[in-house]
Parts: structure tokens; sequence; C-alpha cells
């Protein structure tokens, strides 16, 4: 195999990433719900003929590793029996023990062909508001059992040589609540498909066989060596964390992530011995996820700007004890294994932090909180699934406070705009805003979270998992920790309560729904800022001023500026915050 210089290697990396993002604009622009369209709650990526990433789009970094998990068994799925691959076909698979994320997570993957000759794949991924099962809208917490959680589909051929499977759509169609919607969303997978394919020709064609492959070979070899070299500035060293996942929606106990991280030289290991096993619930976390929240923490604190593909991963080796909650036998029940995955994600810095301090971050808000409405529109009578994810306070930096609002780690989801989901959607949205005082103070502050109160216009259903209710988001270096969520069902009303954050209720028309979500971690002593910037988040509603005299040792004056003279009095009575239980503060 010819060798290829390194600017022809960037060449092929950039235009197989443009592919990958080409294929992601294609989807959010036909899909038909707004989980895809406006939240963006998918992702696409190439591969080689071999099943390995060599491009992801630049959307979900949960994603990270898990087709490629998909793509090695697909490959292994049509080589060694009587269906293979051909020229046309479109295969889905939305199975949690087949590589998949979840039941609601649709993959799709087309095969690429160059004169009869399997040169690569193309695959997306993305979350369908509906795919049968127990829960209207599918993501309900406390369900015991995959079955519960919607119809899986293994290995089947969608399209075949071109030409769509109408049984197939007849099966999808009989067991999903909305078909219309689901099977517009994955027409619209498959149209991203179609363009990968196109394009993946196009750039294989442009290059020749040769070079492709070269440059395939070295971009791996490119992304692998920078991971081991970021590696090599982490100090050697044996490294363990924890953090706890609230309740698996059916008991109340805390649920154990915990990570021993062995860094020597380039590469690292990750043991997960010590966690909880599998729970009843389905909080539960599929392989591929695991894998994906590793991949993520490892390539954020070695390199971030690598190329993310299956070089990337090389460098990485894993210890994940069958039977637990991040790596469950089945039937075990996984639609809520988000709030899993960011456990790991937390663990995993927290025990790095010991290594880098200076390059980690707070204690997040570390969950999904993913809702699902279904009812009956009352002007059309046909019925509705509005799903959403709504994002809480992002962790403070050693630099930086954490931004306010904003999903953060593995998802990065956006949320519906108001008018969007008001347009669609028998729902009024009442009140979204931060939740003051819900970010950890610090030095820098954490991320503050939002409160999104919707009152429904109609009966509907209300599916929901989410966490981060119990344990709160810890500070570092000193911070304070951030807000726990809550959700309140009527608040201020007669019948106000308390829910709790998985489950699955039914409301009636004129309900609300306060969603006030969890917030951050403060990163180092809150005495120590800036007493100007605490004043400003007071003027700004972000902190009360009783949080800013007790929290900061900051003193205003009537008209919300410092006291300067009072505040150093308060600062030199009150003296150093010592954040309680913070392992590395």
């Amino acid at each position: 195999m010819p060798a290829v210089d390194p600017i022809t290697m960037q060449v092929v990396r950039y235009g197989l990433e443009q592919i990958a993002d080409e294929m992601g604009y294609t989807i959010m622009r036909t899909a038909r719900s707004t989980v895809i369209k406006e939240v963006l709650d998918f992702s696409c990526t190439l591969a080689d003929a071999r099943g390995r990433t060599i491009a992801q789009a630049h959307h979900v970094p949960m994603l990270l590793g898990s087709l490629d998990i998909t793509t090695q068994r697909l490959l292994d799925h049509f080589s060694g029996g009587s269906e293979r691959l051909e020229e046309g076909d479109v295969v889905i698979s939305n199975d949690p023990y087949l590589g998949g994320q979840h039941v609601m997570d649709m993959q799709v993957f087309a095969p690429v062909f160059e004169e009869g000759t399997l040169i690569g794949l193309v695959g997306n991924i993305a979350h369908q508001v509906d795919m049968g099962g127990m829960a209207p809208g599918g993501v309900a917490g406390g369900m015991t059992e995959i079955f519960q959680e919607g119809i899986r589909f293994p290995m089947i051929k969608f399209h075949r040589r071109g030409v769509e499977n109408p049984e197939v759509v007849r099966m999808i169609a009989t067991n999903v609540r909305i078909p219309e919607v689901t099977l517009g969303d994955m027409r619209s997978q498959v149209s991203a498909a179609s363009v990968g394919v196109r394009r993946f020709k196009e750039i294989y064609r442009k290059h020749g066989p040769a070079t492709f492959q070269s440059a395939i070979e070295a971009l791996l070899d490119y992304s692998e060596e920078r991971i081991r070299q970021g590696l090599r500035q982490i100090p050697d060293g044996t490294y363990a964390g924890e953090d706890f996942v609230d309740d698996d929606g059916i008991g109340d106990e805390p649920l154990r992530v915990a990570v021993t991280i062995r860094k020597a030289g380039g590469g690292i290991a990750v043991d997960f011995e010590g966690t909880s096993p599998q729970a009843r619930g389905n909080i539960n976390c599929p392989i591929a996820s695991t894998y994906a929240a590793v991949y993520y923490v490892v390539i954020a604190l070695s390199d971030p700007h690598v190329p993310p593909n299956a070089g990337a991963f090389r460098p990485v080796e894993f210890r994940i004890p069958e039977g637990t909650v991040v790596n469950p036998r089945p039937p075990a029940g996984v639609t809520a294994r988000t709030n899993t995955t960011a456990k790991i994600v937390e663990a995993m810095i927290r025990a790095l932090a010991q290594a880098v301090p200076d390059r980690v971050v707070s204690g997040s808000h570390a969950q999904s909180t993913t809702c699902g409405f279904v009812g009956y529109h009352p002007r059309t009578g046909r019925r509705f699934s509005f799903t959403d994810i709504e994002v809480g306070g992002a962790p403070a930096r050693p630099y930086r406070d954490g931004r306010d609002g904003q999903d953060s780690h593995l998802a990065r989801f956006m949320n519906t705009p108001i008018e969007a989901a008001e347009m669609e959607f028998p729902i009024l949205v009442e009140r979204f805003q931060f939740r003051p005082d819900s970010g950890g103070a610090g030095l820098y502050r954490g991320g503050l979270a939002v409160q999104r109160d919707i009152r429904l216009l109609a009966d509907a259903s209300f599916a929901r998992y989410a966490d981060r209710h119990k344990f709160a988001p810890w500070g570092v270096a000193g911070g304070k920790d951030g807000a726990v969520g809550e959700f309140v069902l009527n608040p201020g009303r007669e019948g106000e309560q308390r829910i709790r954050s998985k489950g699955l209720s039914e409301l009636r028309a004129g309900d609300v729904v306060s969603l006030r979500l969890p917030g951050a971690g403060g990163f180092g002593d809150p005495l120590k800022r800036d007493p100007e910037a605490a004043a400003r988040d007071v003027r700004e509603g972000k902190v009360s001023r009783e949080a800013a005299r007790r929290d900061y040792g900051v003193v205003l004056k009537a008209d919300m500026t410092v006291d300067e003279l009072d505040t150093q009095h308060l600062r030199r009575r009150i003296g150093p915050w010592k954040s309680p239980g913070a392992a590395f503060s």
C-alpha cells in the first residue's frame, strides 16, 4: 500500500467529515418530529469496509463508539449466512443488545459498493417519537424489561436493492401509535444514507482506491497517536471516582457507578468493578453507551480536537463486569440509560481530577430530562406525541463560569423552541426561565438550570425520565454544590404535588407540569470571586441578594452596587469556604 502525504490525508479526513455533516443536515431538514428537527437528537457516521469508524458528524458525542459496534455486528451478520449486502440495501437496527443505545434510537445503515466491491458503510441514528411498547412516547422510566420498551429490530433490510420492503413498513405501522411520523422520520434517515452513499463514492473515485485506503489507514493511526500523546501528559497512576444515580424508577435505593482508572504511558484502562448490579428499572446502560461515555472523557481530557474515529479508541482498554448497570444482561430495560451514562462521565472526571485538577470541570446536571406527552389533539382529533429534552446547568471550569441553561457532556441537545412546540402540539409554555441560585457558588459559578412550566390543553400521558433530584451536582476545589432538580405538578394550586423523576402519569387538560432542572457545581473558593461579578449576577437575577451575601460574602448597596468596605469586613469574618465531602477540594 503506497504511503500518503499528511496533506492528502487531511483532505480526505475533512471530505469524510463533510459527508457525515451533510447527512445530518439532510435529516434535520426532512424529519417529521420536533425531537429530531429541533432537539437534534441524531448523528451520522462513515465506516470503511471493515466496519471501522472513519468519520463522525459534529452532533451527539454520546454516539462515540456506538455505531462502531453496530457496524461490526452488521458485517458479521451479513457475511456468514445466505443473506448478503447488496447495492441499494438499507439495514435498520435498534436493539441495545446488538450495539444500539435504546429502542427509541433507530439506526440506519447502507453499504457502499464500487464495481461490486464493498468499500464502506454509511449510517445514522435518530430518536423516534414512538416505537410501540407500554408507554406512549416510549421514554417512561420504571419499565422492568426491554420487551415493554418497544418493538426491536435486529438486522433487518428496510430496503432491498433500492426498494422499500412493504412487509417491514406494515410491521412498523401496526406497532407504533403515530406511524406517519415514525415512518416519516425513518425515511428521512434513509434519504440521509442515500446522500452518504453518493458522496462516499465521489470521494473514493476522486482519490482512487490506493490513495483512499492509504489515507484511511494514516488517519486512524494519526488519531491514535494524538490520543496517546495527550495521555502521556497525564501523570501515570491509579485513580478512582464514583457517582450515583438517584434510583431506578421503581425502588428508592441509589445505584453506584464506580470507576478505577489505570493510566500508564500512552494507554489507559477503565475498570468498573464496584458498580451496582443491574437494576430492575430501566436505567441500565448498554455496553455501547458505556463505551461512548468512556471515549468521551478520554478524548476530552487528552485531545478534544482529535478526529473521533476508530483509531482514537485504540488506546483505551475496558473491564466492565457483566450484570451491572453499565453492562446489563438481557432482558434488562435500558430506555433511561442517559441517567447512568452521565454518571460514568462524572465519576471519571472526579477520578482524573486527582491527576489533572486544572483540566477538569465541576459536577454538571448529569442527566437528560426526557419527556413524552402523548394524547389526542382537540382541534384535529389526531394523536400527537411531543417529545422534548430539557437542559440543566453546565459545569464551572477552572477559568470561567459554567454555561447557563445548556446541555453538557454526552448529549449536547437543544430543546424545542416554544413557538414550534405550541404551533404543533396542544400545550402552552407558561414559564421558561433560569432558576436563580441553582448554580453552585465558586470563584467561577456553576451554570444555572432552567425551569419550564408546561400547561396541557388536552388530556395526555406524561412519560419521563430524569435524575439529580437527590444527589446534588458537586463543587470542585472549594466550590459549592449546585441545586438538585424537581418536578412539580400544578405548582401554586390546590393539589400541588412533587412527582417522581422517572415514571408514567395520566394528566388532564389544564394540568401544569413544572420541570425544574438541576444546576451545576461551582469551581474554586466563592470568597475569591470578583465582587463585581457577583453583583452583576444579582442584577441579572441569576443569584439572589441573600445568596450573594451568604455564599460570596458580597454586600450590596440599595442601588445594587458593591459596598466594598462591608464586603471586605464580611469576607474576613466568614473565612475560606470548605466544600464538605469533596474528594479533591
